[in-house]
């Protein structure tokens, strides 16, 4: 039985139902799991490991993402312009993705969230060009088991062409029957429903852009047959609530409504143009938001009413959303920007650091309905990361070890990260991968799609 033993932690922070915080304590893996948390535990490991300098935290859970994105990041012309339009200047570019380009962007932004404390990541890949294999999602699946990631598959899709009157060219939307075809596929080829399965299938039509009204309806019977969930963009922007009003005569959640997109196994990326009353409506449903700080600063889409949300008891999770919009796939980053967001817009006590801290684990599995991940208690999976207390970011700061994280300017990179008891980053190095071969590669690809 493979096992470590971690001694003496500086503080353990385990996020459990009452948030408990451990100063000296000892955390035993054996196996995938935590077996013990003692303040001695007196038992041989494979590894010691000493803890006395070091906080330790849950793993955190990025509940939306593009991976395909880390490749077409930072493009000037992209900078500066909207949702909509951004997405048209782009969609071309990633029309040109091949099985390599999918597979070097995963080991990229999964390489980028394991080193800052991610451990277990959805993915939504929606872009399927004509010119390739309808397989590339394998691709995906493929990368996150070799660098160590704990992986949310999303079969994403787009069905409804520019010339039909959504907004993806021709080139990378598919039809009806070869989405359901490989969903099914997918599901079946990789769905694990174990509670502390590695690898689990979402099924996720992108948005009501680009997706066809009997198409949200056929894929969510799909997933239900399955017991998978289902994740979709909406209320992003006031492009998509007004395309929604034009096209069927509702607003985006009463469009969800109709095709019975509402539930504790649905939810949604962003939610932002959403009213108080339709969040209620959310709450008594349970259906779940991922939230995006960062992206949704950049696109100028707006800010989520997420103090609301939490307030009413909306499932709320965090997320970086697609590397082209954010541009990084940080999750430290990321509580940061939702915290000084929302202290913003909605005043100083509108959110705490633990309480974006629970969004980035406890929030995230409740959304995913993976329960034995999020938080740091015996018998849940062995999914955390540790950061050294004496760094210089710290300094001066050591007061509160949650706030610290948050706030902090040099935790960026993690000390080491622990996937269902393997450790996957040490003294912040990737160790299943070699970085120098994932970066040249990825910029090599990057340029190929860029260039044609």
């Amino acid at each position: 039985m493979s096992s470590i033993l971690i001694k003496n932690v500086k503080e353990i922070i385990t996020m459990d139902q009452k948030r408990n915080r451990l100063q000296g304590y000892d955390i035993l893996i054996e196996e995938n799991k935590i077996s013990k948390i003692d303040q001695e535990i007196k038992q041989d490991a494979e590894e010691v490991i000493d803890g006395t300098d070091y906080f330790l935290y849950p793993g955190l859970i990025n509940t939306h993402h593009h991976f395909y994105q880390t490749l077409t990041r930072n493009i000037a012309a992209a900078q500066n312009i909207e949702l909509f339009d951004w997405l048209k200047y782009l969609y071309p570019i990633w029309a040109n993705l091949t099985p390599r380009a999918v597979y070097y962007s995963t080991l990229v932004a999964c390489g980028e969230l394991l080193k800052t404390g991610c451990t277990t990541a959805v993915d939504q890949f929606y872009v399927f060009p004509h010119n390739q294999p309808d397989n590339l999602i394998d691709q995906q699946f493929r990368a996150a088991h070799k660098i160590g990631i704990r992986f949310h598959g999303s079969r994403g899709s787009m069905s409804l062409s520019e010339k039909d009157g959504g907004l993806p060219p021709d080139e990378v939307v598919q039809t009806e029957e070869e989405i359901l075809q490989d969903s099914q596929r997918v599901i079946e080829k990789y769905h694990d429903n174990d509670p502390f399965s590695m690898q689990r299938v979402i099924l996720a039509p992108c948005s009501p852009f680009s997706v066809t009204e009997n198409l949200m309806k056929e894929s969510i019977k799909l997933a239900r047959r399955y017991g998978v969930q289902s994740h979709t963009h909406l209320a992003e922007t006031k492009d998509e609530e007004e395309f929604c009003q034009e096209t069927f005569g509702m607003r985006p959640l009463e469009y969800m409504k109709k095709v019975n997109w509402i539930g504790d196994d649905v939810w949604y990326a962003h939610g932002i143009h959403l009213t108080k009353e339709e969040l209620k409506r959310m709450a008594e449903t349970k259906t779940g938001v991922a939230h995006c700080p960062v992206s949704n600063q950049k696109l100028a889409s707006g800010a989520a009413k997420v103090p609301y949300m939490l307030e009413e008891g909306v499932p709320v999770g965090l997320a970086v959303d697609g590397s082209a919009s954010n541009d990084s796939s940080n999750m430290i980053l990321e509580m940061k920007a939702a915290f000084l967001l929302h202290r913003l817009v909605s005043g100083i006590s509108s959110i705490t650091a633990e309480d974006v801290l629970a969004m980035a684990t406890n929030g995230g599995r409740n959304i995913l309905n993976q329960s034995q991940i999020g938080s740091i208690e015996e018998g849940k999976a062995a999914d955390m990361f540790m950061v050294n207390k004496n760094r210089l970011g710290f300094a001066g700061g050591l007061s509160d070890p949650v706030s610290a994280l948050v706030n902090t300017g040099d935790t960026q990179i993690v000390d080491m990260t622990i996937v269902n008891g393997e450790i996957v980053v040490r003294n912040g190095e990737l160790v299943a991968v070699d970085e120098s071969e994932i970066i040249n590669k990825a910029n090599k690809v990057s340029q190929e799609m860029i260039n044609q």
